[in-house]
């Protein structure tokens, strides 16, 4: 082997040990019972988030922080318009059960927001 090889030979089995040594923090990290577990991503998930987000600047649900309940028609607005521009972009790419939930949410949203925009 050349010097340049057995350099090259060095720094790859740095990075191996590194890869090594973080994927063995992550499994000590994930083991403390204390730390919740962070659940798997997914389409339903992710527009639930979207959901509750939505209830939250309707006043239908209480703020997390301030635990109150308060209208916020223009957050109401662009979450609702969010779901909506997901659901144009995702069309034909979703299942069935997610595209029927996305529209579910979608409608009961644009009711919801008719409702206390109204007032």
């Amino acid at each position: 082997m050349t010097m340049n090889e057995d350099k090259k030979e060095d720094l790859k089995k740095k990075v191996d040990e590194s890869w090594k040594e973080a994927v063995s923090k992550d499994k000590t990290v994930s083991s403390d019972p204390k730390t919740p577990e962070v659940p798997e991503m997914t389409f339903g998930l992710f527009i639930s988030g979207l959901l509750m987000e939505a209830l939250i600047a309707l006043g239908d649900a209480e703020h997390p922080v301030t635990k109150k309940k308060e209208l916020s028609v223009p957050h109401a607005k662009f979450i609702i318009e969010t779901l909506a521009m997901l659901k144009d972009k995702t069309k034909n790419n979703l299942s069935k059960e997610e595209n029927d939930s996305l529209e579910a949410v979608l409608y009961d949203l644009r009711m919801r927001f008719v409702q206390k925009a109204g007032k």
